[in-house]
């Protein structure tokens, strides 16, 4: 088989480039980074410009493909195009063999395209081509040391960053409402969880951030009991935007060698224009995991780990990544990651329409009569900015619960990102039309005038719920809990039991019930609660919650 020309040895086995650190802020020594408690109006200015102030400047390819600007893409579309005999996987030899109905649906260029491991291709596992390349790009870009791409999803870069981090028995500080990926990670690396409960909204049915503050005391309790501390985690932002003074909590753990891992899932956009909050890297995180096909525009399943400093060892990280992540990577996912930080270089000014079409379009739902708009004034925590691509509305003064307006506005075809008991939410993304917003007003404009005329025939009291994290009761870590045998019993017998299993209502993926919880009546209420308002349940056995899963201790 014919190959592509590679660049002679040394050139290839060059390592990433050092962290970068100009021309944007250096992380440490940090300056006190802006407070921004409104929703891009107030000053955001900085040290240095952001990503879509200035024209980016790329890393110095470690295996250039000439004329390329998404060097794993231009690989891929080489290899593809040459005339050979194959007698390696897939299967379906280029889409030869490919099933008619997904040509139909995908077509012939996603086959001929979804190849495997070839020597031209590169290795995700020992890099030292153009996916050396294309992650050293795409760590100029985002302003980390070392990037790694991810075809597993988020959930292995979280799962791989308390790994590298956190030995068994090793305490990590965790915000209760995380997501069940760091739950996971808990029972892969037998670290025990610290939890931290993040301030929470009963009229809107979210929680906020972590504090530093609550960060300060947690490490401090475990100071005082000698418990070993792998990893602080901070998710920021929470998938309501909800963003944690990261910096203030990188400055509580780092004279204590704390590395700091961020759960950076809904916020990999940050970087890329004025209005976003600063990024976890900017702010001094140690590790933060994005996914990049969330609000930019990859390929589902496709995100990116970013690491800055010296207080985790590169190498540790990359040995867990191979252990999480398939040995047969995709190159289509592979390759989106790279066209999508190629995309993002070329253009600076990719989020401004985004930005004003989403301000735009909270401006005018705000003033709709019996609607509102989440934003930090319904939080007393000081956290310092929300996304302003994500929209969270209520009409609970309309007396509709979230699950109500969701129908109402699907059935004139809005379709959310996530609805819940109280509130629904909207992402602007780089996809969304001007067209797609002028339709959401609308239809919100028809909800409230269809539902305020008919408040006095509705039940007029607000259906506060109880939070979900405010009661629990570790009694195992999550790691022994997983492993110990199990019993099945029904819902109202597991009343006082040891959880068995994960109870999660999915989305956003918030836990209700970890393995090794206590099962509470707040927690069965909660459930009991989302589960008839059509929610889905991930993780436990039962999906319809008639039994639970406890251990049989």
């Amino acid at each position: 088989m014919s190959m592509l020309l590679l660049p002679p040895s040394s050139s290839r086995s060059m390592a990433p480039p050092p962290a970068l650190r100009s021309p944007r802020a250096p992380i440490s020594p940090r300056t006190e980074s802006p407070r921004r408690h409104a929703i891009a109006r107030c000053d955001t200015s900085r040290t240095t410009p952001r990503i879509s102030e200035t024209e980016p400047t790329l890393a110095q390819p470690s295996a250039p493909v000439q004329g390329a600007t998404a060097p794993l893409v231009q690989a891929l579309k080489s290899t593809a195009a040459q005339d050979v005999s194959c007698f390696h996987f897939p299967g379906h030899n280029q889409g030869k063999a490919a099933p008619s109905s997904m040509l139909d649906l995908i077509g012939a260029g996603a086959f001929s395209h979804d190849l495997p491991e070839l020597p031209e291709l590169d290795d995700l596992f020992y890099p030292n081509g153009v996916i050396l390349d294309a992650q050293n790009q795409a760590a100029q870009l985002f302003g980390s040391s070392k990037t790694w791409f991810l075809v597993n999803g988020s959930t292995c870069g979280i799962q791989a960053a308390v790994m590298a981090t956190c030995c068994p028995g090793d305490y990590i500080v965790v915000p209760r409402n995380c997501h069940i990926s760091v739950i996971s990670a808990l029972v892969l690396s037998g670290a025990v969880p610290k939890y931290i409960v993040p301030e929470y909204n009963s009229a809107w049915d979210i929680a906020g951030g972590i504090t530093p503050s609550q960060v300060d005391k947690a490490l401090k309790e475990l100071e005082k009991d000698d418990k070993k501390v792998g990893a602080v985690l901070v998710t920021s932002p929470t998938y309501h935007g909800i963003c944690s003074d990261v910096q203030c909590i990188v400055d509580v753990c780092h004279p204590l060698h704390i590395p700091v891992i961020v759960d950076e899932a809904h916020g990999a956009h940050f970087r890329f224009h004025h209005s976003f909050p600063s990024t976890a890297i900017e702010q001094g995180a140690d590790l933060a995991v994005q996914s990049t096909h969330k609000v930019l525009n990859s390929l589902t399943q496709s995100s990116m780990l970013h690491m800055a400093g010296g207080l985790v060892d590169a190498d540790k990280v990359s040995q867990c990544l191979q252990l999480l992540q398939s040995s047969s990577p995709s190159y289509l996912l592979l390759s989106s990651l790279d066209a999508a930080r190629a995309q993002l270089s070329e253009n600076a000014k990719s989020f401004d329409e985004p930005v004003a079409m989403a301000l735009e379009t909270r401006d005018q739902l705000m003033v709709i009569p019996g609607l509102s708009v989440l934003d930090l004034s319904c939080f007393a925590s000081d956290f310092p900015a929300i996304d302003p691509l994500r929209v969270t509305l209520s009409a609970s003064d309309l007396h509709l619960s979230g699950y109500e307006a969701d129908d109402i506005l699907e059935e004139h075809q809005i379709v959310c990102e996530l609805v819940g008991t109280q509130a629904v939410t909207f992402a602007v993304n780089l996809g969304t039309r001007r067209q797609d917003v002028q339709k959401l007003v609308q239809c919100a404009k028809h909800l409230s005038d269809k539902y305020i005329s008919a408040n006095e025939s509705r039940f007029s009291k607000h259906n506060y719920v109880c939070s979900p994290l405010d009661k629990f009761f570790v009694k195992l870590p999550p790691r022994e809990a997983f492993f110990t045998k199990k019993r099945r019993v029904c819902m109202e017998d597991s009343l006082g039991e040891i959880c068995g299993e994960l109870i999660c209502p999915y989305p956003p993926g918030i836990p209700v019930l970890i393995p090794g919880e206590v099962v509470t009546q707040d927690s069965l209420s909660y459930l009991i609660n989302v589960r008839d308002q059509g929610m889905t349940i991930s993780g436990a056995a039962d999906g319809e919650l008639n039994s639970i899963m406890v251990c049989n201790l």
